[in-house]
């Protein structure tokens, strides 16, 4: 790494691996695990600290050697030992607090105005000797059956590491206990930091694919099961896979970034086939990531089709119970018109007028009886030509 110019103390550190080929190495904007440690856990889950430090470490020859209880602290330990590095992690800090540090570190103003609003897209910025990095850890929760995301950014420079998260996620106390428990590798300064970082975002999203892959399950399941509340499963979770491809995709990129500068900057051996790895798998979580949104989208037409068939049905069957209805309606129709020819016969008869035609006609009755008879049949016979009966 090039020499940087004194802020109020020299000694920058050894070679970087993470200078961009070209100075500087941004990525393209795209479309849009581990849990929590317990409370209190430095690193971990902030709910137990004390203001935005969560932990902040000074390291000589990958051994800790100094925890500062402030950052004015941390600065004069780097002040008094040049060779030393920093390590300060920050949840969700304050103004001041962020541009106290950039006072200090040399940190570029828009990248400690995108630390301070967050809601940024994963990137990999260089600002002369600093490099500012924007990550997207995930987490699955079982309970909501939903994933969590957080943001983390990550200042790197020759003789200090900040973390700025915006989330739960990722679990950094988990990383500070690896990397203090392998010296060797933590000797190698801030670079091999940032890479334990980007592994463990890496890895936290193998629980959440994980997580996915059983709800995809179960959703194609509940679709062929006729569930009325899947369609709404399906988008929440389709919503899901958008902002998990939004946090993995870039990472691709990123890795790849860093693999090109190895021989040009003479990255350690030992964290070459490291950063390897950790693109490796990105690169695998990117592409389960890609087939989740797929298969959603394909659940979501079968589950469209599978609706459209129901309702079809649906509207079929009281198509066919109204024509059951006109059919049993026209029965009754036309029994009721047969019946009603000899009523109004007999109606008329039997009003007992005095003068009215065959009244007294000894004939008169069983003419009556016939007349009714072949008003019933005829009816009866043009009904059923008409299929009324």
């Amino acid at each position: 790494m090039p020499e940087r110019p004194p802020r109020h103390r020299s000694a920058p550190r050894k070679h970087s691996w993470l200078r961009p080929p070209n100075g500087r190495t941004a990525t393209p904007p795209t479309p849009p695990d581990r849990a929590p440690g317990p409370t209190g856990d430095p690193d971990g889950d902030p709910a137990g600290t004390q203001g935005s430090v969560v932990r902040a470490a000074v390291y000589r020859d990958g051994h800790r050697v100094a925890t500062p209880d402030s950052l004015a602290e941390t600065y004069r330990h780097l002040r008094e030992h040049p060779e030393s590095m920093a390590w300060i992690g920050l949840y969700r800090p304050t103004e001041g607090e962020l541009l106290s540090l950039a006072d200090e570190f040399d940190l570029h103003q828009l990248a400690v105005e995108d630390a301070l609003e967050a809601h940024q897209r994963p990137k990999l910025e260089r600002y002369g000797d600093t490099l500012f990095v924007v990550l997207r850890a995930a987490r699955y929760l079982d309970a909501p059956e939903e994933v969590d995301f957080g943001e983390l950014h990550v200042f790197v420079g020759p003789d200090f590491l900040i973390t700025v998260r915006h989330g739960a996620a990722p679990d950094l106390s988990a990383v500070r206990s690896r990397m203090e428990a392998t010296p060797e590798l933590l000797a190698l300064g801030p670079e091999a930091v940032l890479y334990a970082i980007l592994d463990a975002v890496v890895d936290g999203y193998a629980p959440v694919v994980a997580g996915v892959q059983n709800d995809i399950d179960e959703i194609e399941t509940e679709v062929f099961g006729g569930d009325p509340a899947v369609s709404r499963r399906i988008y929440e979770l389709a919503r899901e896979m958008v902002e998990f491809q939004r946090a993995t995709r870039p990472l691709v990129g990123m890795l790849h970034g860093l693999m090109a500068g190895f021989t040009k900057y003479g990255t350690d051996d030992e964290l070459q086939r490291y950063l390897r790895d950790v693109a490796d798998h990105v690169t695998h979580t990117s592409e389960r990531v890609d087939g989740f949104r797929s298969a959603l989208a394909d659940i979501l037409a079968v589950n469209a089709t599978l609706v459209t068939q129901q309702q079809n049905a649906e509207m079929r069957a009281l198509a066919e119970a109204g024509f059951e209805q006109n059919e049993e309606i026209k029965k009754i129709s036309s029994w009721a018109a047969i019946l009603f020819a000899p009523t109004l016969v007999g109606t008329i008869y039997g009003m007992n007028f005095d003068h009215m035609p065959e009244l007294h006609w000894a004939f008169g009755y069983p003419f009556a009886i016939l007349l009714m008879a072949v008003v019933c049949v005829s009816l009866y016979f043009v009904f059923k030509r008409r299929d009324w009966l």
